[in-house]
């Protein structure tokens, strides 16, 4: 079994990424398709610009937040990205997560939960694609979408989906579950 990292992509105050990502870890917890769940939120991580001199494929960190960065992606066997649209694409602060590394997104799925007003984040979970496949990882076609998101918000920011929403989320997370078997061999070290 494998180890699922959900995203949060949105750092600013006021956001309602964690909510998102609360709701689609009790999804993937109940799919039970990965031995592991964890939230990583990117606030929390809390990466500077980028300021390594050395290009990520190299591996060659100066700095411990990219260390830690790097572990704690290398741990993952697939993600899912939690993500608004700003400006008809996804957010600086999840393109530079991104940047920082190159090996240890290789050979990984991705699945992407996106949302926003009436496109619900289509258009930034398009762009980010071209990104992603770069680095040798899959996007997987399933993807949740939620269109005006504050309407599944409660008082609490609790969200509470609809059925589109949750066949979404069992469709993503049933297509990451098998991705994610298929690309075990890429992922295995050279030799093994």
């Amino acid at each position: 079994m494998s180890k699922l990292e959900i995203i949060v992509a949105s750092t600013r105050p006021g956001r309602i990424g964690p909510s998102v990502a609360r709701w689609i870890e009790a999804e993937a917890v109940a799919h039970a398709g990965f031995a592991e769940v964890e939230v990583v939120d990117l606030a929390e991580v809390d990466l500077p610009f980028m300021n390594e001199p050395h290009h990520p494929r190299l591996g060659r960190y100066t700095h411990q937040h990219t260390r830690d960065w790097s572990a704690k992606v290398a741990e993952a066997d697939a993600f899912v990205f939690v993500m608004p649209e700003y400006n008809y694409g996804y957010n600086a602060e999840l393109k530079n997560a991104i940047d920082y590394l190159h090996n240890e997104w290789k050979y990984k799925p991705v699945g992407l939960v996106s949302y926003g007003g009436v496109s619900a984040g289509t258009r930034a979970a398009q762009m980010i694609k071209q990104v992603v496949t770069t680095l040798k990882m899959t996007p997987v076609f399933e993807a949740v979408s939620i269109p005006f998101v504050q309407q599944f918000l409660d008082d609490d920011k609790r969200l509470t989906p609809n059925d589109v929403m949750t066949g979404s989320a069992k469709a993503m997370l049933d297509e990451l579950a098998r991705v994610t078997d298929a690309l075990r061999s890429l992922r295995a070290p050279a030799g093994t």
